[in-house]
């Protein structure tokens, strides 16, 4: 699931966080003139203001991250703080580029500016936490995530609260994870990557009856070519438990189709419904 997660973080695409996690661009940079902005709209307006320089390259560096561009989108949010060294959006984005690149050094460096300057928006906290957690440092994100949804006027409280319950996941915290996921159902029943996350703490707690419940309606909310091999494994091993053959052989088709070399196909072959 971590891999799966990983892939997909801030991507436009809705599958994909966190370790575990999916979610849209909105939901990690705060465009310049939004209300959670660390300044103020009508300064980013001005022409020619060092504000207007800073908005005009984050949004260059936010299409290039979305594209997977991460080293020209890193040069664009440079010259964005080059402009405004203090705006909290671009250092974020900068964070979320860096981690893409693998300087989780730097990434949390950039993270710790942003939220020093943005200490209440919840763009950052929940994509700090997603960070921190994915370095193993579970205790420092789950508050984070918490205060991405304490913030009523967040635009993607189903994020952040999908990413607290897959992070609770990784230490085990079941009931931590079991709360954080169903608030996250309620909020956007569709999410893909609260259905599998879902899946996942239901296998390792061996509820397999309830496990094949979410696996179904993941079939139903995502599309089959978007899902990555370990999360068609997990689905193939829930419905090989539950004697679900009919719907467990389109999964294998899947899995068998596009990832043929990978290690849960080689599961698969070996009959390791079990592991």
């Amino acid at each position: 699931m971590a891999r799966w997660a990983q892939q997909n973080r801030c991507r436009m695409a809705m599958l994909g966080m966190f370790p575990l996690l999916a979610v849209a661009l909105g939901g990690c940079v705060t465009t310049p003139d939004s209300p959670q902005s660390a300044r103020g709209a009508d300064s980013a307006r001005t022409p020619g203001s060092a504000e207007r320089k800073a908005a005009i390259r984050t949004q260059l560096a936010v299409g290039y991250f979305e594209q997977g561009q991460y080293t020209v989108a890193l040069g664009e949010i440079k010259l964005a703080l080059a402009a405004e060294p203090d705006n909290a959006e671009a250092l974020g984005l900068r964070g979320l580029i860096e981690q893409a690149l693998g300087q989780p050094a730097a990434a949390d460096e950039s993270f710790r500016r942003a939220r020093k300057l943005a200490p209440e928006n919840p763009d950052l906290a929940n994509n700090y936490g997603s960070f921190l957690c994915e370095s193993g440092r579970v205790a420092e994100a789950l508050p984070l995530f918490d205060t991405a949804l304490a913030n009523r006027a967040y635009r993607s409280p189903a994020s952040a609260a999908n990413n607290a319950g897959a992070c609770a996941l990784k230490i085990k915290d079941y009931a931590s994870a079991e709360r954080y996921l169903l608030q996250a159902l309620q909020l956007t029943p569709d999410l893909p990557a609260t259905n599998a996350n879902l899946a996942r703490l239901y296998v390792e707690k061996r509820d397999v009856q309830r496990a094949h419940f979410f696996v179904t309606r993941l079939g139903d909310v995502a599309k089959m070519e978007s899902l990555t091999a370990d999360v068609l494994w997990l689905g193939i091993k829930v419905q090989h438990q539950v004697g679900d053959t009919g719907k467990q052989a389109g999964w294998v088709t899947q899995l068998r189709t596009r990832y043929p070399g990978s290690t849960e196909y080689a599961a698969y072959q070996r009959g390791a419904f079990d592991e």
